[in-house]
């Protein structure tokens, strides 16, 4: 029986993993958590893990940013959230923090590496893991100047590849474990594919909208190119008149994208209600006829397996983790350009029969994906690490 084959037996509990490995205080460090107003997907995945992680009754401590109007510490579902220091002034300080012991002790640590690493194999001792989503390239062009940009992209894809060199990293797809390979030149067995999971509350309903429309789901923010999707949508109105579309979130480019609404004439039909709750965003994911997503760079897109588990089809850009979220031609379209996305969405809305096939096969597919088990498979991958740990 090899390392991982040890702790994969499905009937043995998380707690019981965690006590054979050794692993009953474990830290997170991260630039962002749950409650921050920026928070994304990336935060989801880490909160459902730990969450579970505490309820099987392992210590768990996540170390993040401070951001205004949330508590400095705090508690959230049995595991302990810290939040200090500033969105930069956070990596060294977590880093010192761990250094000299500040949140007590740790068996294991979990760095989630979102564009900005923490460099913990340089200063963290035991046993580590990093989850690291997707490559960020052209995303740092999108929010920072030039020279920062390239300072950003030079630290992603030269620097910090070299310290994470030995680090059992995470990811979330295979399309996206290849992207770390082939583009930071991680070694392809030092990177574990643990895909994300759904709440089970997003299920399908008998809700489907009257009329066509379109529901997208990000922060407001550059990289989502919701810029792009409004265009085509404009589009999809003059050929389809009762066409609407809801694109929910918050973020900093709500005043270009409102900007860009009036401009087009699409104050009436477009919808931007900022965040929503869960109850009103499954009722959205099963009126809605397509889900789409013009996004640049994504580790997964765990909103369109939100609203696949709804039974709504997606249509979306060919890129890295959208390739594993959506099966192409089966519970959606992966598609290149304006042109595909216009002839894809326009294909879905009128053709009843093939949404109706494409609902059924996103909805079935999208029962594997629960957060237990990817809870389960993480704590898996950190054992074996823990183990490695002890043997070296």
């Amino acid at each position: 029986m090899n390392d991982s084959q040890s702790f994969s037996d499905s009937s043995t509990k998380l707690g019981d993993i965690a006590a054979r490995a050794g692993l009953r205080r474990v830290h997170f460090i991260a630039w962002r958590d749950l409650s921050d107003p920026e928070a994304g997907g990336s935060e989801i995945h880490a909160h459902e893990i730990a969450k579970r992680w505490a309820q099987a009754g392992m210590d768990i401590t996540f170390r993040t940013s401070y951001a205004p109007g949330l508590a400095q510490v705090t508690w959230r579902d049995g595991y302990r959230v810290v939040r200090k220091a500033g969105r930069y002034a956070v990596f060294p300080r977590a880093a010192i923090g761990e250094i000299i012991g500040r949140y007590g002790r740790r068996d294991a640590l979990i760095e989630i590496w979102n564009g900005m690493p923490f460099f913990s194999p340089l200063w963290a001792r035991g046993p580590r893991l990093t989850f690291l989503h997707h490559v960020h390239a052209e995303m740092w062009n999108m929010t920072l100047p030039n020279s920062l940009a390239l300072v950003g992209k030079t630290l992603e894809s030269k620097i910090a590849p070299r310290a994470y060199r030995s680090t059992q990293i995470v990811t979330l797809s295979d399309s996206s474990k290849r992207e770390l390979v082939e583009d930071l030149g991680f070694a392809s067995d030092r990177v574990s594919v643990v895909e994300p999971g759904i709440d089970g509350s997003f299920t399908p309903g008998a809700q489907v909208c009257a009329s066509p429309l379109v529901v997208a789901v990000g922060r407001l923010v550059p990289v989502k190119k919701f810029d792009r999707l409004i265009h085509v949508l404009a589009r999809l109105r003059r050929r389809n008149p009762t066409l609407r579309a809801i694109i929910v979130g918050e973020g900093y480019e709500r005043p270009m994208l409102e900007s860009l609404i009036a401009k087009l004439g699409a104050e009436e039909w477009i919808e931007l209600p900022g965040r929503v709750s869960d109850d009103e965003l499954i009722n959205l994911y099963r009126q809605a006829w397509v889900v789409a997503s013009t996004s640049a760079r994504e580790g997964w897109g765990m909103t369109l397996t939100e609203a696949a588990a709804c039974g709504t089809p997606a249509v979306v850009t060919d890129i890295a983790g959208h390739r594993d979220a959506v099966e192409n031609g089966v519970t959606g379209f992966l598609v290149t350009n304006d042109d595909d996305f216009f002839d894809a969405i326009d294909q879905i809305i009128c053709d009843p029969d093939l949404r109706s096939r494409m609902s059924k096969a996103a909805s079935s597919r999208s029962e594997r994906f629960r957060w237990d088990t990817t809870a389960r498979r993480v704590l898996e991958v950190l054992a074996v690490e823990a183990q490695r740990h002890r043997a070296r």
